[in-house]
Parts: C-alpha cells; structure tokens; sequence
C-alpha cells in the first residue's frame, strides 16, 4: 500500500506542475533566422533534389567561437574537442580540425577520420575498445591521448603499448553513477586510487588525466555536484597522487540553445496521461523545456572548479561539446508532396 500512495503522491505532484508552453514569438524568431535565407534552400533543392542534407560551417564556427569563449573566461586555460559521435560528416570535422578544435572520438573509425582529416589533438574515450583500436591509437601515440574505460583497459592498453614498444598519454573515465546503467561507464570514484597504483606499475602507461560525462544537461546542476564529488576524493588522494593529473576532462552533454520543444503528449504530464488511460489528447499547443545559457554553464562549472578541485590539482581542463556545436549547423530540405489537413502533411 505505501508504494501504491506513493506512486499516487507522485503522479498528483506531475500533475500539479505547470508545463511552459513554447512561446510563438520565440518559434518565430528561429523560424525567420532561416526563411531569410529561403531562396538559398529553395535554389539548393531544385538543384540537387531532396530529401537534402545542408551542412551550414558559419553556424558550426559561430558555435565553437561561443563556446570557448565562455569556457575561457570561467576557466582560463580551455581544450575544446568535439564529439565526432554527434555529427561524423568528414567536411564538419574537417572545418573544426582547421578551426583548432580538437576530436573526440570513440571507436576506431572515428579515429581513423580524425586521422584523415590531420587531428593533431584526439583523445579516444569509449568502452570496450578492441585491441585492433587500441593498436591504431598507440601507433599514433603523438597525437592520441587514449581514456581508459576500466581496471581490464588499462591491462590491454600496456600490453599494446608494450607490444609496439611506445609510450601513451592516458586518462581515465569517472562513472558519475555507480549504481544505475551509467555505471557501465568508467571507474567508481571509489575505486580512483586503487587505478592510480595499478597504473605505477605500467610502463607504458603514463596516466596524467581524469575524466566525466553527464548527459543531457538542461543546467549545470548535474556537472556541478560531481565536481563536488570529485573534489572530496582528490582531497583524500596522496599529493604525489595528485600531481600525476595535468588534465580534468569534464566532457559534454550541453543541450542546444534552444531547450527542449515538446508536443504535449512528451511532456510529463503527457506521458503520465498516455500511461494511465492509453490516450493522448490532441493540442496544437507545444511546450518547452528551458536550458542555461552556455556562459552559465560556464561560470557555474568554472565556480565548482575553482571552489572543489582547484586547491588540490593544478591542471589544463578539456570539454567534449558535441551537440551544442553541431545542432545549429544540420539542415535537412524535404518537399511537401501532399496536404492532408492544416496540421498534416506528407513529405
């Protein structure tokens, strides 16, 4: 019964809470940024056809100047490197290598493009990655920082290393989440000095850097209270220990600029009504779920920076942007081929 009263309790406080309806002149406004530029779309797919994919590399530069721009000033001394999971076109990679961005890749053929696009800055994160993956990576060990993903990682990384007889720049993965499905992601925090004195023994492995990702971040809520976290660990570590990091990855996870623009039926409410009765009621009304601005996330997470982790580690900082680089620049053109209402139509 108490978890019955609970769900309940539950479900009334979803449906006391008041959704944002999505402004019209807000839609308004990024609707027109691109109408002004119809004729423009219009020409492009009378020309190539459509469906069309449209790959805009002002929008994309625009976004990483903003970017790290924000960063710098909470941070000072910034890394950027975009994740090539979120958008692996080679022509916007290409343009951000030529910017000076760095890459992040996860597998083994986005490390292959970053290498064909002449990235001189990658680092490789990801679970699992195969020997054949972590062979590629130490060969370029010049240009590679490898983040391992776990205690196993780090085994097969130096033997790899060993094997080519190199020696490779390495981080490892913080899970933010040890006890939910993030925990297939990285280290427990509990378990960071525990890595530290395995990885003494390696000589192939020079571990010099820390890393996290939470994802999906509408403010820097999520970001920050890990850094809280990580910062009482490192206090806890031996100095030596300490001194090994010259870098802290703090990842990604940005959401775009424009927040989260939801029917009725992918608010909570919504769903909750879906859920109950297995219907949705149809609105013409949509609803938002607002984001902090990129310069709050930056000083936010620069303030944690400075209060939890500073007095214990003197380090660079890197950031792994991926879809708030890139959402700004993805265009697709589609033709309306029939209408079938004022809501509907087909493409």
């Amino acid at each position: 019964m108490n978890s019955l009263q609970s769900l309940l309790k539950k479900a009334a406080e979803v449906l006391q809470q008041p959704n944002s309806v999505l402004n019209y002149d807000e839609v308004a406004a990024f609707v027109g940024s691109f109408l002004k530029r119809a004729d423009t779309f219009v020409e492009m797919a009378a020309r190539h056809g459509s469906p069309l994919y449209v790959y805009d590399e002002r929008a994309l530069l625009e976004r990483a100047d903003q970017f790290a721009a924000a960063f710098k000033e909470a941070l000072g001394d910034i890394r950027v490197f975009y994740a090539v999971k979120s958008n692996s076109h080679p022509a916007l990679v290409g343009s951000l290598v030529k910017f000076g961005v760095g890459l992040d890749v996860s597998s083994g053929r986005e490390l292959e493009l970053a290498l064909d696009c002449k990235c001189s800055d990658i680092i490789f994160s990801g679970p699992g990655k195969t020997k054949k993956e972590l062979q590629l990576a130490v060969s370029h060990c010049n240009k590679v920082t490898v983040l391992m993903d776990s205690f196993g990682e780090l085994d097969r990384l130096e033997q790899v290393a060993a094997e080519l007889q190199a020696r490779v720049n390495a981080g490892v993965r913080l899970t933010t989440d040890d006890r939910g499905l993030w925990r297939k992601f990285g280290i427990p925090l509990s378990r960071l000095d525990s890595f530290i004195q395995k990885a003494a023994g390696c000589s192939h492995v020079l571990l010099s850097g820390l890393q996290f990702h939470t994802s999906w971040n509408l403010d820097p809520g999520p970001q920050v209270n890990f850094i809280e976290r990580l910062g009482q660990s490192l206090q806890n570590l031996a100095q030596d220990r300490r001194q090994l990091f010259t870098f802290i990855d703090i990842g990604g996870g940005y959401w775009p600029p424009q927040g989260e623009w939801l029917q009725w039926a992918g608010t909570s409410k919504g769903r909750l009504h879906q859920a109950l009765l297995n219907t949705s009621t149809p609105s013409t009304e949509h609803y938002k779920l607002p984001v902090s601005p990129i310069t709050t996330f930056a000083a936010k997470i620069g303030a944690a920076i400075q209060r939890h982790v500073a007095p214990y580690v003197d380090c660079r900082f890197y950031a792994e942007p991926g879809r708030w680089l890139c959402n700004d620049a993805m265009h697709i053109l589609l033709t309306v081929v029939d209408k079938k209402a004022e809501d509907l139509v087909i493409t």
